[in-house]
């Protein structure tokens, strides 16, 4: 190989070091994939599984409250006081609904810092 044309050799190594190239990136780019298929997926089971514990929360809410309401109410639909009941546990409900979401934004911070 010692007679063989310099040129000839430069556009060898020239073809070999853009195949490597090729092959470095395209290797980048599957494990960049990988990892956001794999991100989104455990965002997507995280959500899932906040939305059955919202509703879970939920149903148990409406079970207590329906049980509170059904032994201790004794003023008619459209007063006051039920009226006044529906407001405080709307309001506990708002708190309930702004903690989870503080808790999942935290969540979602230390998933990013990661």
């Amino acid at each position: 190989m010692s007679t063989s044309n310099p040129l000839l050799h430069a556009f060898f190594i020239g073809r070999a070091i853009a195949d490597i190239a090729n092959e470095q990136l395209e290797k980048v780019v599957a494990d960049s994939l990988s990892a956001l298929g794999t991100f989104d997926a455990e965002q997507r089971d995280r959500l899932r599984e906040f939305s059955e514990e919202v509703l879970a929360r939920a149903a148990q809410a409406e079970a207590a409250a329906a049980g509170d309401s059904a032994g201790t109410t004794t003023t008619t639909p459209g007063e006051t006081e039920e009226s006044e009941d529906l407001q405080a546990r709307l309001d506990d409900l708002r708190a309930e609904i702004a903690e989870l979401r503080s808790d999942l934004k935290q969540v979602d911070e230390s998933d990013e810092g990661e």
